[in-house]
């Protein structure tokens, strides 16, 4: 269901008050880390107080004079003092903020190096002692004196001290980034002749502790959980053509929450770098050219989830010019028909992309190459078959570079283990390949020196995780630490969200017919207007564009702009709900258990997911009168995410037809009592005019319940609303009351039959 609208009731907005009145310094005193102390952190009271000091002195015009006298007297206040020495001056101000900046990027840098020299000591006890210690008894590894080797536990529990130590620093680091922001910020409002603000924030965006990348220390901790997993590498696929059946399920990460993120995942699975890598970041430079037509065909195709849709990508590593490009088509089939999507791909050098776009990629002397290095014939044919068709759809479809997706991708995996796969797409940003000269495909891509109109590069605000299974046959169960991730309040699931697809939507509005649901959460707006693709926008005052955007605007993360502000600023997971109404707490914890944990195998019966408060007789009777399906403050109804509660087509025509029938009973029920009511009156028998007025009102009932009952559970399928969607009640009270009719003109009958009897 939709946020409640700024509308909602005065009780809702008491809820919001303490998280919405809450003062920056507040906030800062509340997240200091007693490891850390007071004095660690910027002085924000103290330079508010500064501020204030100096917006009760209004300007003098003499600051405004351009020459100055070394032998007169420096201006003095009302009772003939000088300022410069009793009152606060601007100088103070500045001197406080220069202070700060510099004791903060020393604590910072100064926590980094220890937290660089702790993850050596630990390298070094891996490298001289690479067998843990594994105890008999028990799951942990115990200590035993006179072997060689490393405790497990141990070493495992110092890798967590490290990694909570390095989230303690990025929250410091962050909560006086914005410290920094939220007082040149209102120095600038208060005093606006003395602007220093757009100064004082492109020096702190130079300095160290802000622009500095630690993602070393990411990629040495994922070593070192990965010995203390014993990882093992599985055998690498060498095949020319591979082809993936995963299950994917596509989520946004607020920038503050990503390394939380990288953390729980390397906890479980290393970091995966590709050959190109040089290993001394977490992530990689990954670039995909994505092909289309002038009518954007494949663009409306992935867009619609027509069966058969693909998606045609050149994708290539590194920051440099592409060497080796992997050529990749994506196949979208819906896994209700009994197909599965699929990813396959080939490799070719950067010179060979030309003649595969042009047609005349040498298929026969790449097949020769092929056979001299040893390749079966099955693997042959496998990738002629890939190749000959991808070139087919490129010549056919006249298909042209179109839009092209840029990102520092981090992604875990056991190397060449794709059971599981994680990937984290940070610094997105998506470029038109349109309006240059492609010298009959000879450039295919736009080169890095370009400078690019605002209208040709969108950056997308969010990190993008994807959690890929590999669908091996059945059903497919996450392992637990993925469904703790997926419950833990930092992940916000975007249904079907498309790189490509959201580029092309705010980089060609004029050239789409449709344009996706999630262009309308408000926290992409901003993002839009920069790359002038507003006329995709809905108004402000609307929200949500028409058609299924409005339908289905409850899956957007972040809700839209006639959404409450606050609870769009958090997002909507549970944990955000409960954030958005002043229970705030600590967000601290890695893997917390925010609300209902809607991927665990424990949970069954409707009863796990009541709010503890007791129906009423109506809500017992009736689902569809349940406070917990009413929209009021404090019972709104959580979403389930879309990888979790699966909709078919078929749900929605079996609701139909459960409401048919229940219409059909109802119909022959009023029949019947109409049939009765009209002989009763010729025979003259009063009873059977009660008995018949008896029908008519249950008969309505029927018809009354089974369109209550299809609109709510419409409304439960459309939301994906966890629980059970049928009512184990109200067939109960219809059918006994059908039944006690019946019961009635049975005792009524044997009464009369025994009348009869003695009067003969």
């Amino acid at each position: 269901r939709n946020q409640p609208s700024p509308s909602s009731s005065s009780q809702d907005r008491t809820k919001l008050q303490p998280a919405a009145t809450m003062k920056f310094g507040e906030h800062l005193k509340a997240n200091i880390a007693p490891e850390y102390g007071e004095d660690a952190y910027l002085h924000y009271e103290k330079l508010d107080r500064i501020i204030s000091q100096l917006s009760q002195t209004k300007p003098s015009r003499a600051n405004e004079s351009r020459v100055v006298s070394l032998t007169a007297p420096p201006q003095t206040n009302s009772q003939g003092l000088d300022t410069s020495k009793f009152d606060v001056t601007e100088e103070t101000f500045l001197a406080q903020i220069d202070s700060d900046m510099v004791k903060v990027e020393k604590f910072t840098l100064s926590q980094v190096t220890q937290l660089r020299a702790k993850i050596m000591d630990l390298e070094a006890i891996l490298k001289q002692q690479p067998s843990p210690l594994l105890s008999e008894e028990g799951s942990g590894s115990q200590f035993q004196e006179g072997t060689s080797g490393w405790n497990e536990r141990e070493v495992a529990d110092r890798a967590d001290e490290i990694g909570s130590d390095f989230l303690r620093l990025e929250k410091y680091v962050n909560i006086n980034f914005m410290g920094f922001h939220k007082i040149l910020k209102k120095h600038d409002k208060n005093l606006p002749n003395n602007p220093c603000k757009l100064f004082y924030i492109n020096r702190l965006n130079a300095q160290a502790w802000v622009r500095g990348d630690y993602s070393d220390i990411v990629v040495r901790l994922s070593n070192i959980y990965a010995s203390i997993r014993q990882d093992h590498v599985a055998e690498e696929n060498k095949d020319a053509a591979q082809s993936f059946q995963r299950s994917t399920t596509k989520y946004w990460v607020k920038t503050e929450d990503v390394s939380r993120v990288k953390y729980a995942v390397l906890r479980h699975l290393p970091v995966f770098l590709q050959k190109t890598s040089t290993g001394e970041s977490d992530s990689q430079f990954t670039n995909s050219v994505y092909l289309d037509n002038d009518q954007l065909e494949l663009y409306h195709g992935r867009l619609d989830k027509t069966p058969g849709a693909i998606a045609l990508r050149l994708r290539w590593y590194g920051s440099g010019d592409p060497k080796l490009v992997f050529v990749e088509r994506k196949t979208h089939n819906e896994k209700w028909t009994g197909e599965v999507s699929v990813k396959e791909r080939f490799t070719v050098t950067d010179k060979e992309v030309p003649l595969l776009l042009q047609g005349r990629f040498p298929i026969q002397e790449k097949k020769a190459e092929m056979q001299a290095k040893g390749k079966t014939a099955e693997e042959i044919e496998e990738w002629e078959t890939l190749v000959r068709e991808i070139s087919q759809v490129i010549v056919s479809k006249q298909l042209v570079p179109t839009m092209r997706t840029q990102c520092m991708r981090t992604a875990f995996q056991i190397p060449f283990d794709a059971t599981v796969r994680v990937s984290l797409d940070t610094n997105l940003c998506m470029i038109s390949e349109r309006g240059y000269d492609l010298q009959d495909m000879h450039v295919w891509h736009r080169d890095k020196s370009w400078v690019l109109a605002k209208n040709e590069i969108t950056r997308f605000p969010h990190a993008v995780l994807e959690i890929k299974l590999e669908m091996g046959g059945g059903t497919l169960t996450p392992p637990k630490w993925v469904t703790d991730l997926q419950n833990s309040g930092m992940l916000y699931e975007c249904h079907k969200y498309s790189k490509y697809v959201h580029g092309c939507a705010v980089l060609m509005p004029d050239e789409i017919r449709a344009a996706p649901y999630w262009i309308d959460d408000v926290s992409l707006r901003q993002s839009v207007l920069e790359s002038d693709g507003g006329r995709i926008l809905a108004e402000q005052e609307v929200g949500s564009g028409p058609g299924a955007t409005s339908v289905y605007n409850h899956l957007l993360p972040f809700g839209t702009t006639t959404d409450n502000r606050m609870e769009t600023a958090l997002g909507r997971t549970s944990a955000d709900k409960a954030a958005s109404q002043g229970l705030v707490g600590e967000k601290a914890p890695l893997i917390g258990n925010y609300g209902v944990n809607f991927f665990s195998d424990d949970i069954g019966e409707e009863d796990e997911y009541s709010n503890g408060d007791e129906e009423d007789v109506c809500g017992w009777f009736f689902p569809f009168c349940s406070r917990s399906n009413a929209n009021i403050p404090g019972y709104d109804p959580i979403l389930a995410p879309t990888s979790v509660q699966k909709i078919e087509p078929k749900v929605f025509f079996a609701n139909e037809r459960t409401y048919l029938h229940w219409l059909h009973h109802g119909v022959i029920l009023s029949s019947i009592s109409a049939g009765i009511l009209a002989f009763s009156e010729q025979s003259g028998e009063s009873w059977g005019e009660w008995y018949a007025l008896a029908l008519l009102p249950i008969s309505l009932g029927f018809c009354i319940y089974a369109l209550h009952i299809f609109l709510w559970r419409a409304d439960r399928i459309k939301t994906r609303i966890p629980g059970r969607w049928d009512d184990p009640r109200g067939p109960l009270f219809l059918g006994g009351a059908v039944a006690t009719i019946l019961a009635i003109n049975f005792v009524i009958k044997l009464v009369a039959i025994a009348q009869y009897d003695s009067e003969l």
